[in-house]
């Protein structure tokens, strides 16, 4: 058995108010505590990717905030106390301060934040 804190996962990418914290949680997962600052689009990092959007599926839970979920066949709205499940084929934007922890596959995950890494350099 394993349990994580957000205090005690590494941080993967972090400026402008963003705080992304990710680590391998077994069985080829990965969980993220992610705060994203009102405002924040995530759609600029992803072009480049299949459909300029993330191809990683994420389960989760929304502590704070609301977050849109754009897709190729229209968005979604998702409100603080939401578990979720994220398809591939998605950019979030932030229309409120909100605080998220996700679980996701470990390798295609690991994928898109290179990629989101490099969109930044």
């Amino acid at each position: 058995m394993t349990s994580f804190t957000r205090e005690d996962t590494p941080v993967a990418i972090e400026g402008d108010g963003l705080d992304f914290r990710m680590q391998e949680a077994g069985g080829d997962m990965t969980v993220a505590f992610i705060h994203l600052p009102k405002g924040t689009d995530m759609a600029p990092a992803l072009k480049g990717l299949e459909g300029d959007l993330c191809p990683c599926p994420h389960w989760g839970y929304l502590f704070k905030g609301r977050i849109r979920m754009r897709t190729a066949t229209g968005e979604e709205v998702y409100e603080a106390g939401q578990a979720y499940y994220w398809g591939p084929g998605h950019a979030p934007e932030a229309l409120e301060d909100s605080d998220v922890v996700e679980f996701s596959p470990t390798a295609e995950f690991r994928a898109v934040i290179d990629h989101v890494k490099a969109q930044a350099g």
